[in-house]
């Protein structure tokens, strides 16, 4: 499928995967008063972009590499041949790119949101655009991965590329609260969409930075730089160092008032939406 097209499926709010359930955190601030008009919203899609936005695309990126790359590796494996160095077995790779989302995640209420998202998302794109690297995400993982690990993974196997998949991932982070602001406040949509316009620049800047994250790693003291297998010549470098190292320079930007509104709204009796 032509990455262009998919990537247009993946951002569209009426992909049955849940999105359209989830306010990212703009229901909590409404509540609080934090987000009362326009002007609070578009400093709240803002601040979002250049923390959690950043963060998830970032991951998603990296997901969709390392689903790419094990679909061009099991093209050329035979299958009755035994793993060498973990490499015809996924799962260990998937289960840390995960724990790497878990560990940039401090809300166990967004943790747990996140992975309901990813579990959903796994499971429409399993139908939709089967793959070996689906399949394989969906063992390491069976509570479910966190939503941009499964973004980038159903990405690659829809055709994208990694700053495609970045790209839905910085989009939906701000687009799925901004539609959520619309049905709380009853703001005007087009105005709301007029903001996300305004947004354009940074969310193409957020998926550019998000995958030269990918290439900023720097090995830890003793360790070889494997993540470049053509600086050392007729030697095979391990698969799961080489990933270790290529994720070590993924963002960590916090969020301390969207972890705040999350635990807030788990609490909260009465809400829209799920979180």
């Amino acid at each position: 499928m032509d990455g262009d097209a998919a990537l247009l499926l993946l951002s569209d709010s009426r992909l049955p995967a849940g999105g359209h359930a989830h306010s990212g955190g703009v229901e909590e601030a409404v509540r609080l008063g934090e987000v009362t008009g326009t002007g609070d919203l578009a400093r709240f899609l803002r601040g979002r972009l250049a923390t959690a936005g950043l963060v998830t695309a970032a991951l998603a990126a990296a997901a969709c590499e390392l689903a790419a790359a094990d679909r061009e590796l099991g093209a050329g494996l035979d299958p009755g041949a035994p793993p060498e160095n973990g490499a015809a077995d996924g799962v260990p790779l998937w289960r840390r790119l995960d724990a790497e989302a878990d560990a940039r995640t401090a809300s166990p209420a967004q943790r747990e949101a996140a992975r309901t998202q990813g579990r959903l998302l796994l499971r429409t794109a399993r139908r939709m655009w089967p793959s070996a690297a689906l399949d394989t995400l969906a063992r390491a993982v069976p509570e479910g991965p966190h939503h941009p690990v499964a973004l980038g993974a159903v990405a690659a196997s829809a055709g994208c590329t990694p700053r495609q998949a970045a790209l839905a991932a910085a989009y939906t982070s701000v687009t799925g609260p901004a539609t959520a602001a619309v049905r709380l406040l009853g703001l005007d949509p087009v105005t709301v969409h007029r903001l996300l316009a305004d947004l354009a620049p940074a969310l193409g800047d957020t998926a550019r930075a998000a995958c030269a994250s990918l290439d900023d790693a720097v090995p830890a003291d003793g360790e070889p730089d494997e993540c470049r297998a053509e600086e050392h010549p007729g030697r095979q470098p391990g698969r799961h160092a080489a990933w270790r190292a290529r994720w070590r320079a993924l963002p960590g930007h916090s969020a301390p008032a969207l972890d705040l509104l999350a635990e807030g709204h788990l609490t909260n009796p009465m809400k829209l939406f799920v979180s």
